[in-house]
């Protein structure tokens, strides 16, 4: 049997687990266009004709994809708002991508070392 005390316990936890700080829906949509704005300059990174990247494409779009994967994990995920172990395992999983990715692409030709020499 719950006493008035006891409900009213509840009824703080319940309160106090809502009080996490989140952005507003205003703050979501820029978001959502400082995302807008990264994808078209990646997509804007095909077009050779204007803009010929050599071998800063590689490189920029890996910088792209990580500010991209930052700006998603910590608003639409929530992530900056609870604890950093959750932010710490994304990252580290993104550096493990990145190595992996590095790797792959190094394999087939790729040497960021070769950006610098010319």
């Amino acid at each position: 049997m719950t006493t008035a005390s006891d409900s009213a316990t509840v009824e703080d936890t319940v309160e106090n687990d809502e009080e996490h700080e989140h952005i507003s829906d205003w703050g979501y949509v820029k978001v959502a266009l400082l995302l807008a704005v990264i994808t078209a300059l990646e997509v804007f990174t095909y077009f050779e004709s204007v803009v010929d990247w050599g071998k800063a494409l590689v490189p920029a779009l890996l910088v792209m994809m990580v500010i991209k994967f930052g700006v998603v994990v910590a608003y639409f995920m929530h992530l900056k708002f609870d604890s950093q172990v959750f932010t710490r395992v994304f990252v580290a999983g993104l550096l493990f991508a990145i190595g992996v990715y590095l790797a792959m692409i190094m394999a087939f030709g790729f040497h960021p070392w070769e950006i610098f020499q010319e």
